[in-house]
């Protein structure tokens, strides 16, 4: 007859031989999802630069589609006017529109400088003010 008290090896594990099995299969759960994480972020990373990739397509077709309205409205116009004078009459209207928007782009990048935050920096500066003066 075999005593109560003993136990199998097979049967039960130890606290350390449980700890043993905990510590590798984590560290195998984290490498297997750090795998899984990494193949999401290259099949996305791929799909993105595809978009990308299309956009830019997307962007110098529509260019050349602008390119060719241009056209359209020189040749609208020399039906009525020579063909030099109606390049000319677009072109002028083009630079003009360019002007406009290269100016109202330089308002905008005025308003937008000093980079730094300011108002974030004011209130920085108050809050420390005020850790002072409680100190005191």
């Amino acid at each position: 007859m075999s005593d109560p008290t003993t136990r199998s090896a097979e049967a039960e594990p130890t606290t350390g031989e449980l700890l043993s099995r905990l510590s590798e299969q984590t560290s195998a759960l984290i490498r297997s999802e750090m795998r899984l994480a990494q193949a999401e972020m290259t099949q996305k990373a791929k799909r993105a630069g595809i978009g990308a990739g299309l956009f830019g397509a997307a962007g110098v077709i529509a260019l050349y589609g602008v390119g060719a309205a241009i056209a359209t409205i020189i040749i609208a116009l020399a039906l009525v006017l020579d063909l030099w004078l109606s390049a000319l009459i677009v072109t002028v209207v083009l630079f003009v529109v360019a002007g406009v928007a290269a100016l109202v782009g330089k308002g905008q990048v005025q308003q937008a400088t000093p980079v730094a935050p300011e108002h974030a920096v004011e209130n920085v500066k108050r809050d420390v003010e005020t850790v002072k003066e409680a100190r005191s």
